[in-house]
């Protein structure tokens, strides 16, 4: 490799450095100043005099007598009882993401392995219905729900999420499943296994990373839904996304602003924690069906 060959690979490297930094500066700016604020008094966070009192914060020294003050996590956990909402969106993406998984795991490798046509025709419908707005669904729900005295409670929730996500689960998995030799369950089958038992102790195993991956979708899913729980849960039932909006839906009231500050970094902090715990995984999966067999 001759000098200038080298200049130019040293550059190219340089360069693409420094965008690969300059985007993860952009990415990370928002969250980073949502949390440096939430440490703030709403004086200072959304000061219209000088922009840099949230970064100096004269009246959060004021107020509290130090740089930053917690009042905006108090508020929201201790007065709004933020912890409660917490605990409801958990229960909602357990559910959620066990269920959606059960099924989606049985129906994709069922429909992997039919040799009926009828299979890619499901498929479509699913599809169809998942490209739907959700909010378009659940209007159609609501007279139920008010009529069997459903509306405004968690397992309805759980339902209706778990619906709307069943066709995005069983299409993951079944694009899975397909990249999964047949042969492996027929081995299966031959050393004295029934088909479930090939799908449990061989199959299973093997595509664990894109179970894993679905199943990390599907909590997302659950888990920043706004439109579905908003509609169908009581304000005493309400999960993190919804509760978040009612503080900002309430601004004339002191405070409230940095309740949601505060709740904002609250609900987004546990998602960096468990996407970095679950980042091998996650790349396995989504890179498993680049090599077949």
């Amino acid at each position: 490799m001759t000098a200038n060959t080298q200049k130019k690979s040293r550059a190219l490297n340089l360069l693409l450095i420094g965008v690969l930094f300059t985007w993860m500066t952009l990415a990370a700016f928002p969250f980073l100043w949502t949390l440096w604020g939430s440490f703030k008094v709403e004086g200072d966070f959304f000061s219209k005099a000088n922009w840099a009192n949230a970064l100096t914060g004269p009246l959060t020294l004021k107020e509290s007598g130090g740089l930053f003050t917690g009042a905006g996590y108090h508020g929201a956990w201790i007065k709004e009882a933020f912890g409660i909402a917490a605990i409801n969106t958990m229960i909602v993406c357990v559910f959620v993401v066990t269920i959606s998984l059960t099924f989606g795991t049985l129906g994709g490798y069922a429909l992997s392995r039919s040799t009926f046509r009828y299979a890619f025709w499901f498929l479509i419908i699913a599809l169809i219905f998942r490209a739907m707005p959700p909010i378009t669904l659940v209007s159609g729900y609501l007279p139920v729900f008010f009529d069997w005295n459903l509306w405004g409670k968690l397992p309805t929730a759980i339902i209706v999420l778990v619906a709307i996500n069943q066709p995005f689960t069983l299409w993951m998995l079944h694009s899975f499943f397909k990249n999964i030799p047949k042969d492996l369950d027929e081995s299966a089958m031959v050393d004295g296994c029934n088909r479930f038992q090939a799908f449990r102790h061989v199959i299973v195993p093997v595509m664990w990373p894109g179970v894993i991956t679905t199943g990390l979708f599907s909590f997302l899913l659950a888990y920043n839904d706004f439109a579905v729980t908003a509609m169908i849960l009581s304000k005493e039932n309400q999960t993190m996304i919804p509760k978040i909006s009612s503080f900002l839906g309430s601004t004339q009231t002191k405070g409230n602003v940095m309740f949601a500050v505060a709740a904002v970094v609250s609900a987004t902090a546990p998602l960096f924690v468990m996407v970095l715990f679950f980042q091998r995984q996650i790349v396995s999966g989504l890179t498993a069906g680049a090599v077949k067999g």
